[in-house]
């Protein structure tokens, strides 16, 4: 069973086998964590999604990088619905926490973090994010050992630990 915990803070500076990257369908950087990931990697990481990626990856789907200049050895990116443009199916949210966990078994990973996946800029409801986060973790078969819930605010890292709290 996979332990899941949470912090507060910047998901580039976490010293973890791999992060996870919040991306586009273009999957050539953004904004949020997909451009935070970007700045932090450095050119490494571009260069990786246009070789690996040349037509973008599809929703709820996941696959990865090198992690560049950051502590972490890879970048899983996983493209999340985008509830905001009518992208409100749950599965292809669950999927982006399941696919990451299946990459992340391909590549050995044993830690790994995790932005919270579409509750930024395209707007999925945060409780059910936050369920749908920790529920997905909790329950994927999976070799990796440790997951970490990462909140850029406090409010959100502790809406994110009563709900781990409350399973």
């Amino acid at each position: 069973m996979t332990d899941i915990d949470v912090v507060t803070g910047d998901i580039t500076t976490l010293e973890v086998d791999a992060v996870v990257n919040a991306a586009n369908t273009r999957m050539r950087g953004g904004g949020g964590v997909d451009g935070a990931i970007h700045r932090a990697g450095g050119p490494a990481v571009l260069q990786d999604c246009i070789a690996r990626f040349p037509n973008g990856l599809a929703t709820g789907d996941a696959g990865w990088t090198t992690a560049g200049n950051m502590p972490a050895r890879w970048v899983i990116h996983t493209v999340g619905p985008n509830h905001a443009a009518g992208q409100t199916d749950r599965s292809l949210l669950t999927s982006c926490y399941r696919r990451s966990l299946e990459v992340a078994d391909e590549l050995g990973v044993g830690t790994i973090a995790f932005p919270l996946i579409s509750a930024g800029v395209y707007g999925w409801p945060r409780d059910d994010a936050i369920a749908a986060a920790i529920e997905t973790i909790a329950t994927t078969p999976t070799r990796v050992q440790r997951a970490i819930l990462v909140a850029f605010d406090a409010a959100t890292a502790r809406q994110m630990q009563a709900a781990l709290d409350a399973r």
